[in-house]
């Protein structure tokens, strides 16, 4: 009886649920040559098949097999959030943060929900703060704008970042009163971290804020929740969120200065005035930001 892709793709994701890695890729390399001739018409099945056998190489330790075969699947299907997840930590294992950096934050413009993703982004935002100093964003690749079509076109498990399953299935494209659902729960849960920080409860506040990021990554939400780290002597996460913040608004004053305050305890001194002195030029009169510049000029 003669082979068929979809006979040996479920063989192998048999294989890979039982731990057998070596044989599950070995089944999917001979599904992806059944299908070498059939072009555009098995593009999306191929890119599975591609993400799949990444998921073998990952769990063999096999990396850069990994990357390989997920830049191929993206080549063939754009902003899947498989490859996407497994070439990401692939990059994260080869010490390559930034460009794990890049593959986590265009997960999550295809899917802001993404724990996986999230995760991954906090964990290279720390490795390339210490690696390349505060100014580690200049030396990043480009992030790719995802398109709308491409977001939320994939359902993926909250394991997908390392699981090869059965082909991801198609699910409605960027449902609009899905989105809009998403935003509106994020300002209400924000709202509610804003009543907490008035309370003088900066740790439950913390927790509203994170669960609004997860739904929408949203300047003014990083900047409180960074607020709050400073109260809660958590520096390292203060200055983690206000870059993020810059990320999205280069020149907003609440998060230079709140850096500046997370630099100025961590006796991070020049990194400190630094983020005063971009502040000044935004607002040359900030009269919290003078004074904690001649602090600085003190230290």
């Amino acid at each position: 009886m003669a082979e068929s892709p979809g006979a040996l793709r479920r063989a192998g994701n048999e294989e890979f649920r039982r731990g057998q890695y070596g044989p599950a890729a070995r089944l999917y390399t001979r599904a992806l040559r059944l299908l070498e001739d059939a072009g555009d018409a098995a593009a999306e099945e191929r890119s599975v098949l591609l993400a799949n056998r990444a998921a073998c190489h990952l769990k063999d330790g096999a990396c850069r097999l990994c990357v390989a075969d997920c830049s191929g699947a993206l080549d063939l299907v754009p902003f899947g959030l498989k490859p996407l997840l497994r070439r990401a930590a692939a990059y994260e294992a080869l010490e390559s943060y930034g460009l794990a950096y890049v593959d986590y934050k265009t997960a999550l413009q295809v899917d802001c929900s993404v724990q996986a993703a999230h995760d991954g982004v906090n964990r290279m935002t720390k490795a390339l703060l210490e690696k390349d100093g505060v100014n580690w964003r200049q030396k990043l690749p480009p992030i790719p704008t995802v398109p709308v079509s491409a977001q939320m076109r994939w359902s993926v498990p909250s394991a997908g970042a390392s699981g090869a399953n059965a082909p991801p299935a198609t699910a409605p494209r960027g449902k609009p009163d899905r989105a809009a659902a998403a935003t509106e729960r994020a300002r209400k849960l924000k709202e509610e971290g804003n009543e907490l920080v008035k309370k003088g409860n900066h740790k439950k506040a913390v927790e509203k804020y994170s669960e609004s990021l997860k739904l929408n990554q949203d300047c003014a939400t990083y900047t409180n929740r960074a607020l709050c780290y400073l109260s809660l002597k958590q520096y390292q996460d203060a200055v983690q969120d206000c870059t993020e913040a810059l990320r999205l608004d280069p020149k907003n004053v609440k998060a230079l200065y709140r850096r500046a305050q997370a630099f100025k305890e961590l006796k991070d001194y020049k990194a400190s005035v630094a983020d005063i002195k971009s502040l000044l030029k935004t607002e040359p009169k900030n009269t919290a930001a003078l004074r904690l510049l001649q602090e600085l000029n003190r230290a």
